[in-house]
């Protein structure tokens, strides 16, 4: 199945169909990362150049391994030593860069519509990395690839989100793709920290962890931002812990599994304990392995369609 937009801006209007497509995809591209020989021939010829304008670690260099492994010609821009430090405008750098003759471009930029401006003013196909508050699509992808991996399918699969809804665009991707795929999505956090009628997006809103523990199956936590905690959004970082912290203790009171998940990079005993982080129930390193198989998919998809 071929996906409808020349793009991927974000998972809102991302049907079903298109989202499956692009997680059967990953399953081909995720074998491959297990072999000796990991590198593929589809994007042969084609240049990606990786327009980050915020710091980036995980997500930058997944994307870099995955056009790669597609044998794909990958330009780095940066914007430190850039003309972007001289005043150039993101529509000047798009056009001088596609004026060299690129074939995609993957941005990630603090501004919120920055990727569907960029797709309005390029011949190339172009993938959201995370626009301000926005969206990250392609992390709501590996997230939802990961769990569908694990329970082999996301019809009925209660997940909630815990912690800065409020700021996250990775929230915001969740939310759309997994409703979308019959997901049963929550979100809890501070009343700071979740937008007034989020309801209407389809999930249920939750103030206390306590409530929520024994009504899901996974929780996805997000980082704390701490450069908003100055803005007095919560009193501490230690109050946080205290009542929003997921800890093997508040887990281990739930009747049922709980799968932890989180995008990194984690602050660790803030949002999640470190204990937690890396035991059994969590599956925090696999979404960064699969990450790599889905942004393969979505280069692959883009890079390869006639449209």
């Amino acid at each position: 199945m071929k996906l409808r937009s020349r793009h991927l801006l974000g998972l809102e209007g991302v049907s079903k169909g298109e989202i499956v497509a692009i997680l059967d995809t990953a399953v081909s591209f995720r074998e491959i990362l297990d072999r000796p020989i990991k590198k593929v021939p589809p994007l042969q010829g084609k240049t990606v150049v990786n327009l980050f304008f915020e710091s980036s670690t995980r997500t930058r260099i997944s994307f870099e391994l995955a056009e790669r492994r597609l044998s794909a010609d990958v330009v780095n821009f940066a914007t430190a030593g850039s003309s972007v430090s001289k005043g150039e405008t993101l529509k000047d750098t798009a056009r001088n860069i596609e004026a060299m003759k690129i074939d995609m471009v993957v941005i990630r930029h603090s501004s919120p519509g920055s990727a569907h401006f960029l797709s309005r003013v390029v011949d190339a196909n172009v993938i959201n990395a995370g626009d301000g508050g926005h969206e990250h699509p392609t992390q709501g992808l590996l997230d939802m690839y990961t769990l569908r991996e694990k329970f082999g399918s996301l019809e009925g699969l209660r997940v909630c989100i815990v912690g800065d809804i409020a700021h996250s665009r990775v929230a915001r991707s969740n939310i759309y793709g997994l409703t979308t795929m019959g997901a049963e999505v929550s979100v809890c956090g501070p009343e700071t920290l979740i937008p007034r009628e989020i309801d209407k997006l389809g999930v249920k809103v939750y103030h206390r962890l306590e409530d929520v523990i024994p009504k899901v199956d996974v929780l996805n936590v997000l980082r704390i931002q701490l450069e908003r905690q100055k803005s007095g959004l919560f009193p501490s970082l230690r109050e946080y812990h205290r009542f929003f912290g997921v800890t093997k203790e508040k887990v281990a009171n739930a009747p049922q599994p709980i799968t932890i998940m989180h995008p990194g990079p984690i602050n660790r005993d803030v949002e999640l304990s470190a204990d937690l982080a890396d035991s059994e129930h969590s599956v925090i390193l696999q979404q960064v392995t699969n990450g790599v198989a889905i942004r393969m998919a979505v280069l692959y998809l883009l890079g390869t369609s006639t449209q």
